[in-house]
């Protein structure tokens, strides 16, 4: 497997996969300016062919200096279960370190009690959100 920085023309091929690799329409959801200008904190992970396997997107947030924030990860379906996600999550984690980042937030559906098992297993803590907010929100501590 082969991990790099997410550059502008990875847009086309993630947008084209990711409603079958979440089993419902989320594309909408991962727009073109996020790989513009949120590339050098964004990974691709591509198998040995050059195949796309899998991404993270993320962000350091320009309103709260000591944050950063994953918007979007998938993995492909026939390569889950090998660690991919965990590995771009830990790799996200380093990145907002090394760039003074010590709060690293991000948020899934209410119905993907698979997303919210991993990121609890991953150390994010519930963040309690107000009753208009429609998905649950996680932070995790760096320092902790």
């Amino acid at each position: 497997m082969i991990v790099r920085a997410a550059r502008p023309e990875d847009h086309a091929p993630i947008a084209a996969v990711v409603d079958d690799w979440w089993g419902r329409p989320v594309a909408d959801h991962l727009m073109p300016l996020f790989f513009e200008h949120f590339h050098d904190t964004s990974l691709v992970v591509e198998d040995d062919e050059g195949q796309l396997v899998g991404f993270l997107v993320g962000f350091l947030s320009q309103s709260e200096p000591s944050e950063a924030y994953i918007h979007f990860v998938g993995v492909a379906p026939t390569a889950r279960q090998q660690g991919i996600a965990a590995d771009l999550y830990h790799r996200f984690f380093s990145m907002a370190q090394q760039r003074g980042r010590s709060v690293v937030r991000a948020i899934t559906s209410p119905i993907n009690t698979n997303s919210i098992a991993f990121h609890r297993a991953l150390g994010f803590a519930v963040t309690p959100a107000d009753e208009t907010h429609s998905m649950v929100q996680f932070t995790k501590d760096l320092n902790s």
